[in-house]
């Protein structure tokens, strides 16, 4: 088991890999990199550019190899000599982490963000218990330790975009029963990304479900202030809600 989401950890047999039973940075970093392109083979040639661009060629060779190995060892240390790898395999030329032996969170948590939204329709519950799933998952930030590594950064931003959206998703569900928990998550959110607008509406609609009309407001202007920082302006549909709010009729819009 493999968890990527707000802090790297590998189990194997249900114990933590120890950081000294990698031997070798250069082999945590090969994994990490594996992991991260894990939907299809990855070649040598690319692997070293992407991590050890700086390397001459023959030396980059060697400390491959040699990462490798340690990376094979620390997985499976009673791997025979030249027996094929449970975990990561060789695939005609390239080297890839293999789907059906290795559990990786962000996979997990992907396929709980897909099953709520196909029953989002037919049975809210369903959904809402999936949604809560896969944010269990997300710990944080994908793989922080690489947080300056550029073949890192479009993984990371990808999962936490789906999360984002699976929180709002659930607070959407959870809006008229639960609206305190749909701003829990609108919090949480605006943790994660001060700018999420979509986090600010979810408030907006909270307060104001709990009767707090003047918290509904408030959270309009800390997202007016919070998008003037990036030099924008909130959506129409922002807008519009804060109007609702003071208690405004939307301007119907003039015929040319």
């Amino acid at each position: 088991m493999v968890y990527t989401l707000g802090r790297f950890r590998v189990l194997r047999d249900g114990e933590e890999i120890p950081a000294r039973a990698w031997r070798r940075r250069k082999a945590l970093l090969l994994f990490q990199f594996l992991l991260t392109a894990r939907h299809r083979p990855m070649l040598k040639d690319e692997i070293v550019d992407r991590l050890w661009p700086d390397l001459d060629p023959r030396v980059a060779d060697r400390d491959f190899k040699v990462a490798l190995h340690a990376l094979w060892y620390a997985l499976e240390p009673r791997r025979r000599p030249r027996q094929p790898s449970r975990f990561v395999r060789r695939v005609g030329e390239g080297y890839q982490v293999t789907r059906e032996g290795v559990w990786v969170d962000a996979d997990a948590m992907e396929a709980y963000v897909a099953a709520a939204a196909q029953q989002t329709a037919r049975d809210p519950a369903a959904a809402r218990a999936a949604y809560r799933a896969a944010l269990d998952l997300y710990g944080g930030d994908y793989l922080p330790d690489r947080r300056y590594d550029d073949w890192a950064t479009a993984e990371r931003e990808r999962l936490q975009t789906l999360a984002l959206g699976a929180m709002a998703a659930l607070a959407g569900l959870l809006l008229d029963e639960q609206p305190r928990e749909s701003l829990r998550l609108a919090g949480r959110m605006l943790a994660i990304d001060p700018a999420w607008e979509e986090a600010y509406r979810i408030a907006m609609r909270a307060h104001l479900a709990t009767g707090n009309r003047v918290q509904a407001l408030r959270s309009y202007e800390r997202c007016v202030a919070a998008l003037r920082e990036l030099g924008l302006e909130p959506l129409p549909e922002t807008q519009a809600l804060a109007r609702t709010l003071r208690g405004r009729p939307w301007p119907p819009v003039t015929p040319p």
